[in-house]
């Protein structure tokens, strides 16, 4: 008997190298969806110098993305329900590279803005669906593991898109190149996405699939009975969504045109955010899982915020230090703002290490799916609006290399923004510890505790 003719549950499970190939697999479609995301940031400078962008309407490239993201967040996970997962990645990986195409087609802001339009509507679903496809393959401690190195390929997309005007310097010549090559690298996201695809078609008929578990979705009638601890973890991921993206989209025009850095070290800079963020993120998910003390983490992690982007604007460069990265070669980058930015992807760990594991703990499970998609729509809301206040803050104050300090208004409505997470981070640690505290230090013990108790 073959185990084509099995019942689905008498069926083997898939062997351990048929799934860490599927996880390769759905993280390549990730790591193209990434640097599609984040390759418009090192032609900032080249859209304002070639084709007389303001920095408000660098500001919209983003903004359309965000607002696109809130839409598909609002029609749920019915596609992927509809259509499975090895359709839906597929579909959503043709989205991606249409988008891709559509905003490198054509200098004309209109048509620009509806590329990065289209592509909010195929990465974000995109992202749920691989995270819905690990579901099905990957379970107990080994889905932690799988999560984990799936983020981490992924966040390598945004570290390439960051130094690709060091490894694909010739295509900086203009603006219209890199935008091209960020096409063709659309393309691993849609042969991972097809490949993915043949995969689970020859699994379905021969190996044991976990389901494909809950997609996030809205449920309108039970938002308003989430407790206090959960609103004050959503104001904290929505403060430091709304501070770090944004950042990271002017980051580089900004070091080319506030302290006069190539756009080589620009990128670096950049890349420093995500970097220090994949070496931080499982570090401080080890120590939290066994420490506790959320609250007090983040309290650390707005302590840490709050004085980074002062320090970028007013702090001496300090004196220059050489680093060598392989297939790069040498850089020459000021240490004050290597510093900061590596400090600034460390802050930006806490979230996923902390603040999305701690919902798990606050939350009904039967009700995660609400708690994970208001979430994340709560966080393209913020994400929505600052990129294009940011560019209205530059132009107004006439930001640029002639005026520096122009600069100087945005970093402090990013200053401000992290001072709100101090508020909501100590709010959460009152809530957590006062007389009345209801909900994650509590909860986080006690589920510990059972599970020792099963163990």
């Amino acid at each position: 008997m073959t185990a084509d003719s099995l019942a689905p549950s008498a069926r083997p499970l898939p062997p351990p190298f048929y799934r860490w190939i599927v996880l390769l697999f759905v993280s390549l479609a990730m790591f193209g969806n990434y640097y599609v995301y984040d390759s418009m940031a090192p032609v900032f400078d080249l859209l304002k110098e070639r084709l007389a962008f303001s920095d408000q309407q660098l500001g919209l490239l983003y903004t359309v993305y965000s607002v696109a993201a809130i839409l598909v967040l609002l029609a749920g996970g019915y596609v992927i329900d509809r259509f499975g997962t090895k359709r839906s990645i597929a579909l959503f990986a043709v989205v991606c590279v249409v988008a891709a195409v559509v905003t490198a087609a054509t200098g004309r802001l209109p048509v620009m803005l509806s590329g990065r339009f289209l592509l909010g509507l195929g990465s974000e679903p995109l992202i749920v669906a691989v995270t819905t496809a690990l579901a099905r393959w990957f379970k107990g401690k080994e889905l932690s593991l799988a999560f984990g190195l799936n983020l981490t390929i992924a966040r390598l997309g945004s570290v390439a898109a960051d130094l690709s005007p060091s490894w694909a310097r010739p295509f900086y010549r203009d603006w219209q190149s890199p935008l091209w090559l960020a096409t063709a690298i659309a393309g691993i996201t849609l042969s991972a996405a097809l490949l993915y695809w043949l995969l689970e078609h020859r699994a379905e008929g021969r190996y044991q699939l976990g389901s494909a578990g809950a997609v996030d979705r809205l449920e309108r009638g039970g938002l308003y009975s989430f407790s206090a601890s959960y609103w004050y973890i959503v104001a904290l991921c929505v403060v430091f969504y709304s501070v770090v993206f944004p950042f990271r989209a002017f980051a580089i025009k900004y070091f080319i045109e506030a302290h006069g850095a190539s756009r080589e070290l620009g990128g670096l800079l950049n890349s420093m955010l995500p970097f220090a963020a994949m070496v931080a993120t499982p570090l401080f998910g080890y120590l939290v899982d066994r420490v506790g003390r959320r609250s007090l983490f983040m309290t650390l992690g707005s302590l840490l915020l709050l004085p980074l982007f002062l320090g970028a604007t007013y702090l001496p460069p300090g004196r220059e230090v050489s680093l060598w990265l392989p297939f790069l070669g040498q850089f020459t980058a000021p240490l004050t703002l290597l510093v900061i930015m590596a400090l600034l992807g460390i802050a930006f760990s806490l979230i996923p290490a902390v603040m999305w594991p701690s919902v798990a703990y606050i939350v009904e499970e039967r009700r995660l799916g609400s708690a994970y998609a208001l979430m994340t729509l709560c966080q393209q809301v913020g994400m929505a609006f600052v990129p294009w206040f940011i560019g209205v803050l530059n132009d107004r104050f006439a930001a640029g290399p002639a005026n520096p300090a122009g600069y100087a208004p945005g970093m402090w409505l990013f200053t401000l923004l992290a001072s709100l997470g101090l508020l909501f981070s100590f709010l959460l640690w009152r809530a957590e510890h006062g007389p009345r505290a209801h909900g994650l230090e509590t909860i986080t013990i006690r589920k510990e505790e059972e599970k020792q108790g099963d163990d």
